[in-house]
This record gives structure tokens, sequence and C-alpha cells, in this order.
């Protein structure tokens, strides 16, 4: 019996020694997430995906690493910056091989990307910048160039003077901050142009809503509305077709397509394009780039358009 056993035995060893080589050098038996496929893995921190904008940037992301053959991870902070952090440091514990990072909040995600950088992971900021850590690339559109464009066309409409609202974004948020820069630098150096109220609705529609509709219970003669975003637009034009107002010229960015449909429809006057498909079709592209250890440009701009009626 031993001598029928020990053969059998010595064969089972020999072929689990073998099965084992076949690991490769360094390997073990569990593979890690990036290269169980050998797929590049690219993480993808949106802060928000209840906003058309944002949707619309994931799926240009999203039909690029398909093509390109990319595994890709979403996650979605809804507007808060202790759960981005939570969900960039669960993609760092994948192992992903780059982080493309839509920011909540532009400083809040400092220490969490650096976590990244820190760990070999490549981090790409998509529309809003990362303040306090360096990132291989940011994209986006101009943000200062867009709130300029928004501003030189209301005071066209205006005729040079009048009384105006401009709603903020999220407080912290790189596309807040440089939207109403290159706003004011253009209505800031009209005499005529007054602006009587300057409030943050977090680019949100409801928030639109009532902040709009306090405003108005306050001050009704208002002939024009910048808002940093379409959903803070359309969420300030609903309040002002309930007051009754007229000739009120409203301005968002964004061109989301209920945006669209309310400047072709004479409602909205106009929308700034960002193209935001583009944003994540060209970080899918940049983060396979730097996956295989190539330069890329550390800024790189994604076209504006104005729709207007």
């Amino acid at each position: 019996m031993k001598r029928i056993l020990t053969p059998l035995i010595a064969s089972v060893l020999a072929f689990g020694i073998a099965a084992c080589s076949k690991q490769g050098p360094g390997s073990s038996g569990e593979a890690s997430a990036p290269a169980a496929d050998g797929k590049i893995t690219v993480g993808l921190a949106v802060s928000t995906l209840n906003n058309p904008f944002f949707v619309a940037l994931r799926d240009g992301a999203a039909a690029e690493a398909k093509k390109e053959g990319i595994n890709l991870i979403t996650v979605d902070a809804q507007d808060d910056p202790a759960k981005q952090q939570a969900s960039v440091e669960d993609l760092i514990q994948k192992k992903v091989n780059v982080i493309l990072i839509n920011p909540t909040d532009s400083a809040a995600v400092a220490n969490v990307v650096k976590e990244a950088t820190d760990k070999g992971i490549k981090v790409v900021s998509l529309d809003r910048s990362v303040n306090g850590a360096a990132v291989s690339a940011h994209i986006a559109s101009d943000n200062i160039a867009g709130g300029m464009m928004a501003a030189e066309f209301l005071l066209q409409k205006l005729g040079g003077k009048g009384r105006v609202v401009e709603l903020e974004g999220i407080p912290g948020s790189s596309a807040a901050r440089e939207r109403g820069e290159g706003f004011h630098q253009v209505v800031d150096k009209k005499a005529e142009v007054k602006l009587v109220a300057k409030q943050p609705a977090d680019f949100d529609r409801a928030k639109g809503l009532s902040v709009m509709e306090n405003i108005i219970q306050g001050n009704k003669d208002i002939q024009g509305v910048f808002a940093h975003n379409d959903e803070m637009a359309l969420g300030a034009l609903k309040a002002i077709q309930a007051a009754g107002l007229k000739n009120v010229v409203v301005v968002g960015f964004d061109a989301t397509p209920d945006a669209v449909s309310s400047v072709k429809a004479g409602n909205m006057a106009a929308t700034v394009q960002q193209q935001p498909e583009l944003i994540g079709q060209y970080g899918v592209q940049t983060a396979k780039k730097l996956a295989d250890g190539q330069k890329v440009d550390q800024f790189i701009p994604v076209p504006l358009n104005l729709i207007k009626h």
C-alpha cells in the first residue's frame, strides 16, 4: 500500500508546486484589485450625482473607459466633504492606478489627495481644483473666463446698467470662487450696475429657489441674475416667475439640458457651456497616460461656449 501511495503523494505535491510557480515571481494567491485582469483601474470621485452636469461628466468618463478597456470605479460624495474623503480612502485601499477627483470642497480634500500621492497613486482634479495639495493635472474650463463671459452678456442685455443678483455656488469650491471672480472683474467696473444681493445657494436648484424668494421679498426691483450654475439659475427663474417679475435677465453656467431648453424657450437668457462629457473623457485619457508612465500637461483646458436666446 505504501508503495502505491508514495508515488501518488509525490505527484500531487509536484503538481501543486508547478501550479504555484505559474503565478510568477512576487505574486501571491490573492490578486490585487487593479492588476486582477491586467487592466488599468481608475477611481472617479464625484462631488454629487444629483446634478446633471456631473452625471454628464461621469458618462463621458465611463464611455472613454469602456473604449480604452479601463476599469472605472465611480464614488458619489453627495456634496458631503467627509463622505468624499472616506470614499477616496476606499479607492486608495483598492489600490487603483489613478484617482480622478471632482472636489466637493477644494481645501477639504487636500489631506486625502496627499495620502494618495504618498502611496504612489496619481491624482487628477476635474472641474474644481484642489487647494493645499499637488495633483498631476487639472482638467477644467476656464471658470474665470466663463464668469466674465456671463457678465459681459448680462451687461449687454441690460444696456450697461441695472440692479443685479449673484447666486454663488458651494463656499470653498474653486468653481464658485473663480466664476464669481470673473463676473466681478467685469461688473465691478460699471458704476451704474448695483449688486443688490450676493448669496450662496450651493449649486442646488431648490436652494436657488428659496434664496431667490427671500431676496425678492426684500427687493422686487431686479433686472438681472447671474447664477454660478444652471441648477440655481432654474430655481431663481421659478421664484421670479412666481413673483410676477417681468424682463429679468437670468444667466446660468454649465449648459445642462434643462437650462438649454429654458434658453430656447426664451425663459433663461443664456448659459455658459462647459461640455462636462469632454471633462470626463479628457480625465480618463489623462489617467491612461499617467498609468502608462507618460508626461501630461499640468492644466488641460476644455473649450467654453455661450448658449443664448
